[in-house]
């Protein structure tokens, strides 16, 4: 009875997915398969749902491919923080298995948690000559009034959100920039506009048509691979090639 709901909740789970044009052709799917994603070339990672009888130090998975579910030792995993997100029965995991022992998975993604809109907060920098230096430009903050401080320096809420399709969108930042921006003594940071998101080998990918979020004929789109560090309820860590990124979940 267990097996059945988990194919039922499977199935139209993943009918966005696979519909989407970034899944590759399905071929050589086996006939007891509970989903008709197959991994890109390359990805070692296995796709599937948590089942009953997770604990800390075991995963019970049934995997997309079919069959019974499998068991992994996840003790080490645990010990190394590499669980992120609690599994929890039917949601969607991605496991990285240890090639020396097919029994222990190294990490564990819940992919069902990561979904959702993450938000963090930016603050703006002051409009300075390019040559002063950032020492100057850092005593300028520090010897503003607080009044003036509290004016111009105020908070913006940014977030990253990751749909149930796969597909991405951002918010904050400017589209376009106006004279009333130029205008400002103070300017908020740009943002990357993603538009679909995937997992690869254990890792989050993000694609953007552009830095800018507009498709123009002959551009090329951005591709970055992001380590997570921490995936709670409410709280996300992202390591981009550049800098780490700490996010809260938005409330819905």
């Amino acid at each position: 009875m267990k097996k059945a709901i988990l194919f039922i909740f499977a199935t139209v789970l993943l009918m966005g997915a696979c519909g989407s044009n970034q899944q590759p052709a399905v071929t050589d799917v086996a006939d007891d398969a509970i989903s008709l994603k197959k991994n890109l070339p390359g990805d070692s990672a296995l796709y599937g749902l948590a089942c009953d009888g997770c604990t800390d130090s075991v995963l019970v998975f049934l995997p997309y491919s079919g069959g019974d579910p499998d068991t992994f030792d996840i003790i080490n995993a645990f010990q190394q923080h590499r669980i992120y997100g609690r599994p929890r029965i039917g949601d969607e995991l991605a496991v990285t298995v240890n090639p020396e022992d097919r029994d222990e998975a190294l990490s564990v993604v819940n992919m069902e948690m990561l979904k959702g809109e993450w938000c963090y907060q930016v603050l703006p920098q002051l409009r300075t000559p390019e040559s002063m230096h950032k020492r100057m430009q850092r005593r300028m903050i520090e010897r503003m009034p607080d009044s003036l401080r509290q004016l111009m320096i105020t908070p913006r809420e940014y977030s990253l959100r990751l749909k149930r399709d796969f597909t991405a969108s951002a918010r904050g930042g400017m589209r376009r920039r106006t004279t009333t921006d130029d205008m400002s003594p103070v300017e908020y940071p740009s943002i990357k506009r993603y538009t679909d998101w995937h997992f690869y080998n254990g890792q989050l990918i993000l694609k953007a048509d552009t830095i800018a979020g507009f498709s123009q004929e002959g551009d090329v789109p951005e591709i970055d691979t992001v380590q997570i560090r921490l995936l709670t309820a409410d709280s996300l860590i992202l390591e981009f090639r550049d800098h780490v990124q700490e996010y809260y979940r938005k409330v819905e």
